[in-house]
């Protein structure tokens, strides 16, 4: 039987609720600096089995309007960000951002990219604290994968955070979505940490609370759909129905498929990531002032 393969918590809603309420689980939509927000809450044990998903918040940030270039899409979305993520960072304490994946494929170097887009200031504090003694210390690291660097990616990120004792981590990672549309459209921010290469149905050590004992804090953006998923989603559209049996055991079954402007995409949303996550670790600072520290 034909899976349709997904990460992000707002396509699990539509594909499981079909149109009805989910026990456990909270849909909600709203707007986020003129963005469509969609907030999904799993509120319990049966909410989580329901979904699919773990216990937690998940919003889905629409950035459509980033990707037509419309006016003040750039500044709105760092805010949106930045605005998403504050209420689920503990106050105060060093904080780790990973950018999860290989930076030299493109649809999964979202997270390497963004950490690249990152102000670090944990070394910066004690070099110099009359600049930089009221910033938070935060430290970034882009772990790699396993293919290329012979250790898991959340075992590096498990010894660099109890190392320096952080007290949060946020991951980046590229993520799997259902329909084109939302490709390099959309961020998803959630407080149940990530496994990396879930995407693509390569499961690794999941960096959570449980693994890391300090909140995560995931936050993705989906890069890539899978091939079976899309023409079983194509062929509905055009009123045929889906051969489940036939579509899984497809030649094409095993592509994944990327938008061919997929450089100019990734680079763009990394530094909105980049640029959101240090907004909301450095409330003091503002959008011009960031530029010229981070550019």
């Amino acid at each position: 039987m034909l899976k349709r393969r997904t990460d992000l918590a707002l396509e699990a809603h539509e594909l499981r609720s079909e149109g009805a309420a989910l026990p456990g689980v909270e849909c909600r939509e709203t707007q986020a600096e003129g963005f469509p927000l969609t907030t999904v809450r799993v509120a319990d044990r049966e909410g989580a089995q329901a979904l699919g998903k773990p216990e937690g918040v998940y919003h889905t940030l629409d950035l459509t309007a980033l990707e037509r270039r419309e006016e003040g899409a750039f500044p709105r979305a760092v805010a949106a960000l930045a605005d998403l993520l504050s209420p689920l960072l503990p106050r105060e304490g060093d904080v780790l951002v990973v950018g999860l994946g290989n930076r030299a494929i493109t649809p999964d170097a979202i997270g390497p990219l963004a950490a690249d887009k990152t102000l670090v200031t944990r070394h910066l504090i004690g070099m110099a604290p009359e600049h930089f003694g009221s910033f938070r210390p935060v430290a970034a690291l882009a772990a790699g994968v396993l293919g290329t660097t012979g250790v898991e990616s959340g075992e590096i990120v498990k010894a660099v955070s109890e190392k320096i004792g952080t007290k949060a981590v946020i991951a980046v990672d590229a993520l799997a979505a259902r329909r084109v549309e939302r490709l390099c459209a959309t961020v998803q921010v959630c407080d149940t940490g990530i496994a990396p290469g879930s995407g693509v149905g390569n499961h690794r050590f999941a960096l959570d609370r449980d693994s890391l004992g300090v909140p995560v804090i995931a936050v993705g953006v989906p890069t890539v759909v899978d091939g079976a998923t899309l023409a079983a989603d194509l062929l509905e559209e055009t009123g045929r129905q889906a051969d489940p049996e036939a579509l899984a055991g497809a030649p094409g079954a095993t592509l994944m498929v990327t938008p061919r402007d997929i450089d100019q995409r990734v680079a763009d949303l990394a530094k909105v990531i980049g640029y959101g996550i240090t907004l909301a670790l450095q409330p003091k600072l503002d959008l011009a002032g960031l530029e010229m520290l981070v550019e």
